[in-house]
C-alpha cells in the first residue's frame, strides 16, 4: 500500500496516508468500541478511509455475531454501524473514495447492489456522514459550519434523525456523556429534528436530502 499519492500533495496539504498495520493497533487500543454496533467514530482527516473502513469491517463483524440469523435484523443494524462512522476530508478525490471504499463494503456485506433501497439508503447515509470540509475550521467547503446527522435506530425498520453543528458539539465536549460524540446534557440541541424514516425513504432522499441550515 502506498502512502502517498504524490510528492505534491504531501508538500500541498500534508496528505499521508496511514499504514493498514498502524490502524489495527490504534483501534486496537480502543477495541471493545469499535466492535459495539452503535458506538460512533469521528476521524476528521479520513482520507480515502483507511479508519472507517476498518471500523466498518470491526462492527459488521458485531453485527453478524449478534443479528447474523435474521436478515431483517442484520440489514437494518449494519446501516446502523454505517451511520455511526463519520468523516471529514479536505480534498474532493479522497471524499468520494471513502464514500465509494465503505459503500463497497456495506454492500458486500449486506449483499445488495445499487437497484437495493438499502444500498441508496447507505449512499444517502455517506452523502450526509462523510462531508467535504476543513476540520481545524469546522467548515465546510462553502464555508458554512459542518453539521453532522446524529442517527439512531428505534427498532422496526424506523430509524431517527437529528442534525447538530460541530462547533457546537466540540466547544461543549465537558459535557459529553460517555465519550459519545453526541451528549446527552441539555446543551446539545439539534439545528433540525426529522421524522422517523424507513430504508426506502432514506433511498428515496426525500427527507433530509439537503444540508442543514446551520445558523
Amino acid at each position: 500500500m502506498s502512502l502517498v499519492k504524490s510528492k505534491q500533495r504531501v508538500v500541498d496539504h500534508g496528505e499521508v496516508f496511514t499504514p493498514s498495520w498502524m490502524v489495527e493497533a490504534m483501534l486496537d487500543l480502543v477495541k471493545d468500541e469499535t466492535e459495539r454496533i452503535d458506538a460512533r467514530f469521528l476521524e476528521p482527516a479520513c482520507g480515502s478511509g483507511n479508519f472507517i473502513m476498518r471500523i466498518l469491517q470491526r462492527k459488521l463483524a458485531a453485527v453478524e455475531i449478534k443479528y447474523g440469523k435474521s436478515d431483517f435484523e442484520r440489514n437494518h443494524y449494519a446501516l446502523l454501524a454505517l451511520m455511526c462512522i463519520y468523516g471529514i476530508e479536505l480534498l474532493a478525490d479522497n471524499v468520494a473514495e471513502c464514500r465509494a471504499n465503505a459503500l463497497e463494503i456495506f454492500a458486500e456485506y449486506t449483499s445488495v447492489n445499487e437497484a437495493d433501497e438499502l444500498y441508496q439508503a447507505a449512499m444517502h447515509v455517506l452523502k450526509h456522514n462523510i462531508l467535504h470540509g476543513d476540520a481545524l475550521s469546522m467548515r465546510s467547503r462553502d464555508g458554512m459550519p459542518i453539521a453532522f446527522a446524529e442517527w439512531g435506530y428505534l427498532g422496526k425498520g424506523k430509524y431517527q434523525r437529528r442534525d447538530f453543528r460541530l462547533d457546537v458539539l466540540t466547544g461543549s465536549s465537558n459535557f459529553t456523556a460517555e465519550g459519545s460524540l453526541f451528549g446527552k446534557h441539555e446543551i446539545f440541541t439539534p439545528i433540525k429534528t426529522y421524522p422517523p424514516m424507513t430504508v426506502r425513504e432514506l433511498g428515496a432522499g426525500d427527507v433530509g436530502d439537503k444540508p442543514p441550515e446551520a445558523v
